[in-house]
C-alpha cells in the first residue's frame, strides 16, 4: 500500500500512524500501475463481489460490508462520488460502525474496484444493482448515505424504492440542477480527449478548484493516486471510456426534478463552499456564474419536501464529511436516530 494511502487509512480508523521519511521522487522504485478494477489499491476493509447483469453485460459489483461489535439491528448503505472509491468512506465507516450501525459500501458498476462496462451507464440500472445487492445480503430496509454523484444516485434509488429506504442523507449532492440548462451536449470524444490530456498535478488543481477543498495535499493525494497509476495500464483507455460514461450520465439523466417529490426523511449537509456544477466550463460565460449555488439549492428544494431539511456548514467545501468530521458526524446520527 503506498505510503500516503497507509496514513489516510490509519488516521481514519483511529489508528495513530507510525511516519517514516518519504521516498523522493528520485528514490521512489517504479511502481506496478493499477489494475482497470483497482487492483492493487487497498481498501480499509474486505472486499467482496456480487455478480449482476447491468445493461446486457455480466458484471461484478464490488463492496465493503462492515459489521458493528455492538450492532443496533440497522443497516446504512453509502454511496460514492464520481471522482472516488468507496474506500474514502473509511471515516463514515468507523462513525457508523461505532454507532451499531451494519455499513455497506458499494463500488457502482464503472467506478472503484467494480466492472467497467463497454456501453453507457444509466441511474435505473444502478438503482437495480444496489436493491439486488440488498436482497443478496437479505437487508430488507437500510438508511441511504450518499454523497457528490451518489446523492443523484439515492435521489433514483428513494423515488423508485421508497419503501426500501428508511432515512436519506444527501452530503454535497449534485444535480441539484439540471445542467442542460446551461450546457451544451458536449461528444463523448471531446471529453474523453480533455480528461486524458490531465496530468495528476493539473487534475489535483481540477479537485481544489472544483470542490474548494479545504484539505491538506496529504489527504488528497490517495485520490491522484487512484486515477493516475492506472494509466500505465494496458486497459486505461477502456477505463477512461467508462469514467467519461459517468460524466455523460450526470448531464443525460438529470433527478433535480424528482427531489421535491421524495417522500422519505431526507437530510442534505451542504458545504458553504461548494460550487461544484459539472459541465460549468462548457457553459456560455454568461450562465457560468448562474451554476452550483448549491447550498440556496438544497434550501430550496428541502423547502418544497414533505419532510427535509438543509444544513449548510461554513467554511467547508465539497468532501463535507473529511473536512468537518465532527459537525458531519452529530447532524447524521442525530438525524438517523429520529
Amino acid at each position: 500500500m503506498p505510503h500516503l494511502l497507509k496514513m489516510l487509512f490509519a488516521a481514519a480508523l483511529g489508528a495513530t500512524p507510525v511516519v517514516t521519511p518519504l521516498l523522493t521522487t528520485a528514490d521512489a522504485a517504479p511502481r506496478e500501475p493499477y489494475g482497470i478494477n483497482l487492483e492493487g489499491y487497498a481498501y480499509p476493509y474486505p472486499v467482496h463481489s456480487f455478480a449482476v447483469t447491468s445493461g446486457g453485460e455480466q458484471l461484478a459489483m464490488a463492496y465493503m460490508d462492515v459489521a458493528p461489535a455492538q450492532p443496533n439491528g440497522r443497516t446504512v448503505v453509502l454511496l460514492h462520488g464520481r471522482n472516488f472509491p468507496s474506500s474514502y468512506w473509511a471515516p463514515v465507516i468507523k462513525m457508523l460502525g461505532e454507532a451499531g450501525y451494519r455499513v455497506v459500501a458499494p463500488d457502482q458498476i464503472g467506478f472503484g474496484k467494480s466492472s467497467k462496462p463497454t456501453g453507457d451507464l444509466h441511474f435505473d440500472d444502478l438503482a437495480r444493482n444496489t436493491i439486488a445487492l440488498l436482497d443478496k445480503l437479505g437487508i430488507a430496509k437500510a438508511d441511504v448515505v450518499a454523497h457528490s454523484l451518489g446523492g443523484m444516485l439515492g435521489v433514483r434509488i428513494a423515488r423508485a424504492y421508497p419503501d426500501r429506504v428508511d432515512h436519506l442523507v444527501l452530503t454535497a449532492p449534485i444535480g441539484l440542477e439540471d445542467y442542460r440548462l446551461y450546457v451544451p451536449p458536449t461528444p463523448t470524444e471531446k471529453i474523453i480527449a480533455n480528461e486524458d490530456m490531465l496530468t495528476a498535478e493539473t487534475y489535483r488543481k481540477q479537485l481544489e478548484t472544483n470542490y474548494a477543498l479545504k484539505l491538506p495535499p496529504d489527504q488528497v493525494t490517495p485520490f491522484i493516486d487512484a486515477r493516475f497509476n492506472l494509466k500505465g495500464s494496458p486497459d486505461y483507455p477502456r477505463w477512461l471510456r467508462a469514467f467519461v460514461a459517468s460524466a455523460q450520465l450526470i448531464y443525460r439523466e438529470p433527478v433535480a426534478h424528482e427531489i421535491p417529490l421524495i417522500s422519505r426523511p431526507t437530510l442534505f449537509i451542504m458545504g458553504a463552499d461548494d460550487h461544484n456544477a459539472p459541465g460549468k466550463p462548457n457553459a456560455p460565460e454568461p450562465l457560468r456564474a448562474k451554476m452550483g449555488q448549491n447550498a440556496e439549492l438544497a434550501k430550496k428544494l428541502a423547502a418544497e419536501m414533505p419532510n427535509a431539511r438543509a444544513e449548510v456548514l461554513p467554511n467547508t467545501g465539497h468532501l463535507v464529511f473529511l473536512e468537518a468530521p465532527d459537525r458531519y458526524r452529530d447532524l447524521v446520527l442525530d438525524f438517523l436516530g429520529k
